[in-house]
């Protein structure tokens, strides 16, 4: 029985001996070893300023095991012996104890306690340039992902040595996608980096046209210039434009300065310097034998400081007149020093045609911001253009009913999560409580007033105040989230310039649906054709059987519901509050009388008119859209002066209406 603590003892002291001792010796003299013994103090240091050569030296070296090194040193999973100081890999077992691993081979070591083992812990930026020397090994590497991360660090930093490795991996390369982009980084980095000037130039002439952002990220720093001056101009092939002192480029100050700076001119000095050195050499009276009396213009002292300059008693400066005549004496101009001429030739060329490119698509992408708009403007105007514009209301509470459809939404979504399903059904309901709203507005108060316009405008003015209020105290004040489907989410993206939001062509094309909408309901249903005789001649409507009252009520509530459902789409992209209303009728009016009233096709041209003509003003000052709006309403209270019946003028019997 005395036996078996003394083989637990034994057993114990065997599992310390394994814990304290490897099972496999370490090969001290492997290759790699003896490079990471030879960087070992820059290793140990860890500081971002003096770990380049050590980095370099491992990525360089062309070992096999280098990578792995270079991986776990990134992963902070290097560990060096404190005792032999050789360093390894570990895995950690628990807070206490780690299995070690020989970078010459992989092959485990054996599990030790951490007590005689140091981490080896860099920082983030030594990470980064770690990350950044595994490129080369990362390009060729069996996983796809891997191989996008390394083409993603390049993007991020790239250096010379990528080049080779980039090139060498172009062979191997079997996914298209990742080979066009290696293709790519390959001719951006030739740009940069390539061994001859007709390398680099043929990568240049490559990308004519291309308006990727990192095409002129590359080209731009080839362009940089340094100003010189000159007694007469160079002639040399890197000599750039000759600048003018005291043009925007080249202010006159640092023209003269950098002439002193190139010993080719006298240093200047302030007069508040000037003065005080003058203050400071008064002797009875006299500075530099002038009496202090003469020193009145400053001419004297101009002479009085020279007269000190050649005593040596103050530090000799120019004279306004010297610097005058200093600067008409030179030439200023600017050296190209990012690249040899015959490069800098063909970069420019390369950007002239991508400039002329980027305009293009500037513009394009401008009219479809423009055509967006104008599609936002046609959706809000028009149910103004049938209560308005066929019934000859004005409507002020326009607005409002817009305001009511954006609300209906946002009180479905509260009631399903679902925000497809959401929209879906907000898009009638919204119909249904503003067409509802409508009929109760024309009941009430408009039918009272017809053929009293001004009336009519007090009245409307005073409901939109009055919805407004009953808003706020239903909603507050805070603006309601009217969130759009995921679908929706994001941009069409075109190329680096021109894209445009999936909810705007979705605005667009519900814009696109309500105008056939109105034209099927105007020109193919029953209530269209009443509405059209009752428009122009309510009392043969009437002799004909028609109910001119009912069909007001109904053309009215049509309009107002088209307006809840604008108030809808709306209500994606814009805050949703009480006042929304008020940022679409004044556009919705304009839209609706320049368009020519009465006529739905004047509507989508007003429409498009309002919104590039509001875009083109912005495009000419885009910090400040209220003074766009502004130079808007002029040009269209202009505009109407010349055409007062709009784009499209109504004739015959409907003109006469």
């Amino acid at each position: 029985m005395t036996d078996i603590p003394m083989l637990r003892f034994a057993a114990l002291i065997s599992v310390c001996l394994m814990l304290a001792a490897p099972s496999s010796a370490q090969q001290a003299d492997a290759p790699i070893q003896q490079l990471i013994q030879s960087q070992s103090d820059l290793i140990l240091k860890s500081s971002r300023r003096s770990i380049g050569p050590a980095i370099d030296a491992l990525a360089n070296s062309g070992l096999p095991e280098a990578q792995v090194v270079l991986d776990k040193w990134q992963t902070r999973e290097m560990w060096v012996n404190e005792e032999t100081g050789l360093f390894v890999y570990a895995e950690e077992i628990d807070r206490d104890t780690l299995r070690i691993f020989d970078f010459a081979d992989g092959s485990e070591i054996g599990v030790v306690s951490d007590d005689g083992f140091d981490q080896i812990k860099p920082n983030s930026g030594i990470r980064g340039l770690i990350g950044t020397a595994l490129v080369q090994f990362q390009l060729s590497d069996p996983n796809p992902e891997t191989r996008q991360r390394a083409l993603d660090a390049i993007e991020r930093g790239a250096e010379e040595s990528h080049l080779a490795a980039l090139r060498a991996s172009l062979a191997s390369e079997t996914d298209e996608t990742i080979l066009a982009r290696k293709k790519r980084l390959e001719r951006l980095l030739t740009i940069a980096y390539g061994a001859t000037n007709q390398e680099r130039i043929e990568a240049i002439q490559s990308f004519g046209g291309d308006l990727g952002v990192d095409v002129r990220a590359a080209l731009n720093p080839l362009l940089a210039v340094r100003v010189e001056a000159a007694e007469t101009l160079p002639e040399a092939d890197d000599i750039g434009r000759v600048l003018e002192p005291g043009s925007e480029v080249l202010s006159r100050d640092e023209a003269y300065e950098l002439l002193v700076r190139a010993d080719l001119a006298k240093p200047r000095i302030s007069l508040e310097d000037q003065r005080n050195a003058l203050i400071e050499n008064i002797s009875d009276g006299q500075v530099a034998g002038i009496q202090v009396a003469m020193l009145d213009s400053q001419s004297a002292r101009d002479m009085a400081y020279a007269a000190l300059a050649d005593q040596g008693t103050v530090t000799p400066v120019a004279t306004e007149a010297e610097v005058d005549e200093r600067l008409a004496n030179h030439v200023f101009y600017e050296r190209y020093i990012g690249a040899p001429p015959e490069v800098v030739v063909a970069a420019q060329l390369a950007l002239k045609s991508i400039e002329n490119k980027v305009a293009l698509n500037q513009t394009f992408d401008l009219s479809l911001d423009a055509l967006s708009l104008a599609s936002i403007y046609f959706l809000a105007a028009i149910g103004l253009a049938i209560t308005f514009g066929v019934m000859g209301v004005i409507n002020m509470a326009h607005g409002e009913f817009i305001m009511m459809g954006a609300y209906t939404g946002y009180v479905v979504q509260l009631f399903i999560p679902d925000y497809t399903l959401s929209i879906l059904v907000a898009i009638p309901l919204a119909f249904a409580v503003t067409f509802g709203a409508g009929v109760a507005m024309e009941r009430l108060v408009i039918r009272w007033l017809y053929h009293r316009p001004l009336e009519t405008l007090l009245a409307t003015f005073g409901i939109s105040i009055a919805l407004q209020q009953i808003a706020k105290n239903i909603f507050g004040t805070q603006a309601r989230p009217l969130t759009a489907p995921g679908w929706l989410d994001g941009s069409l993206v075109i190329n680096d310039i021109v894209s445009i939001s999936y909810i705007r062509i979705a605005i667009f094309v519900l814009a696109l649906l309500f105008l056939a909408l109105f034209l099927f309901v105007m020109n193919r249903t029953r209530l269209g054709l009443e509405v059209r005789a009752v428009t122009q001649n309510p009392r043969m409507a009437a002799s004909m059987g028609i109910n001119p009252d009912k069909i007001n009520m109904l053309t009215f509530g049509f309009g107002s519901g088209i307006a809840g459902i604008a108030g809808v789409a709306i209500g994606l992209y814009a805050k949703v509050t009480s006042e929304m209303g008020s940022d679409y009728i004044v556009q919705s009016f304009m839209t609706v009388v320049v368009g020519g009233v009465g006529n739905i096709w004047g509507t989508l041209l007003g429409a498009t008119m309002v919104g590039f003509l509001q875009k083109g003003i912005e495009w000419f000052n885009p910090s400040n859209t209220l003074a766009a709006q502004t130079y808007m309403i002029l040009f269209i209270i202009l505009f109407i002066q010349f055409r007062p019946k709009g784009i499209i003028a109504l004739k015959g019997r409907a003109a006469e209406a």
